[in-house]
């Protein structure tokens, strides 16, 4: 029995996601071409990272416990090895500074446990808990129109639950399946599913695979149209208000706009240097799009170079988000600050430097000018 250094990197990558640094398993994503791996995320139980090193350990505490003669080791309790120890020298082998047995090493290395975050009750009827995916979720989105809500996971698959109240049983899903068309029949792509958006009316879901193709999915469930361009995963998408064209942005550096009718893809813009990370609509046929390389374009559909180009963080940027009336644009940054950016000028509006590490998601609050609240303040969060 051997494992590979595609099952170690994927271990690794899948404990990242599970642990909730995304940003560190993108960039090890990348940087060991997970997305170009065969193994299938679905078949990867969650936490097995930490499951085969507890079985290690276990057989490390057994082996320590042993001497080379059958006769039990007359050290320290195997039930307090830690991790650390399990990584030392065998009973009998010399250490570093020539001890005999190993056990001045057992002895001294004493490695404290970790802080765990205390356990909150939720009452149970305030949850609801939706179950059926086989892996991780990475995003979920609510339709805009009707009590439906969509989720994309590590199994390949979206999903869409129906939360009506005369749904049976509380909710109802439909799977989508993210199949590839291999040897003339469709295969399940066994890519992770982490981008989606419905359109406006609600009719439409489009997501974004690490197989490096969107898709259009209607309400029901049925596959509409798979749009194949981007060379590489797909890290986010947005329908444009009118419902009209799909944003999509990839790690091969690009953003492309689609036809959402044809299926098509309209242009590309291929003006990031790095991956491109996020991208936001400001008009039907504008918008701002965010990278690795530490830029910002803004690029309009049917002109071959950007708008405008911000530059002034000084490290990945990670989101971007338009506010309510297109005018302001917020971007956050692995340099732990977030800028407020607008087209009338190069350099930001405003540079928020509050947060001690680095930012992953921002959000303008629905309320002032543009808004159904126009009296309020506008906020960023």
């Amino acid at each position: 029995m051997s494992i590979s250094s595609d099952e170690v990197n994927f271990l690794v990558y899948r404990y990242l996601q599970e642990s909730g640094f995304s940003h560190s398993a993108f960039t090890f994503g990348i940087e060991s071409h997970i997305s170009q791996s065969n193994i299938n995320g679905a078949l990867v139980p969650p936490a097995a990272l930490i499951s085969i090193l507890q079985k290690g350990l276990q057989y490390v505490e057994a082996e320590v416990s042993i001497n080379e003669d059958g006769t039990l080791f007359d050290g320290r309790p195997i039930e307090s090895l830690s991790l650390i120890d399990a990584g030392g020298p065998k009973n009998g082998e010399g250490t570093a500074n020539g001890d005999e047995n190993g056990s001045h090493a057992l002895a001294n290395h004493h490695a404290e446990m970790m802080e765990v975050d205390r356990e909150v009750e939720i009452p149970q009827n305030k949850a609801m808990v939706l179950r059926g995916h086989e892996s991780e979720v990475f995003i979920c989105a609510w339709n805009p129109v009707n009590d439906l809500l969509a989720s994309g996971s590590g199994d390949s698959t979206a999903r869409i639950w129906n939360l009506s109240e005369n749904s049976t049983g509380g909710s109802t899903q439909l799977v989508l399946r993210h199949c590839i068309r291999e040897g003339g029949q469709d295969v399940p792509s066994n890519k992770d599913v982490t981008s989606l958006d419905w359109n406006s009316e609600g009719t439409l879901l489009a997501t974004g695979s690490y197989d490096g193709f969107a898709r259009i999915w209607t309400k029901d469930g049925n596959l509409a149209s798979t749009l194949g361009q981007h060379k590489g995963p797909i890290f986010a998408l947005k329908w444009n208000k009118k419902g009209n064209f799909i944003l999509s942005a990839g790690v091969d550096k690009t953003t492309i706009i689609w036809d959402a009718h044809t299926g098509e893809a309209k242009q590309q813009f291929p003006f990031h240097s790095a991956p491109a990370l996020d991208v936001d609509w400001q008009s039907n046929n504008t918008f701002a799009s965010c990278s690795t390389d530490m830029c910002i374009h803004v690029c309009k559909l049917g002109q071959d170079r950007p708008v405008k180009t911000f530059q002034g963080h000084t490290n990945e940027v990670n989101a971007i988000k338009w506010d309510p009336t297109g005018s302001l644009l917020a971007s956050c940054s692995d340099d732990m600050t977030l800028k407020i950016w607008s087209m009338k000028q190069d350099t930001c509006v405003h540079d928020l430097q509050a947060h001690s590490k680095e930012i992953y998601t921002i959000k303008w609050s629905p309320t002032g000018p543009g808004t159904n609240n126009p009296s309020a303040n506008l906020m960023l969060a």
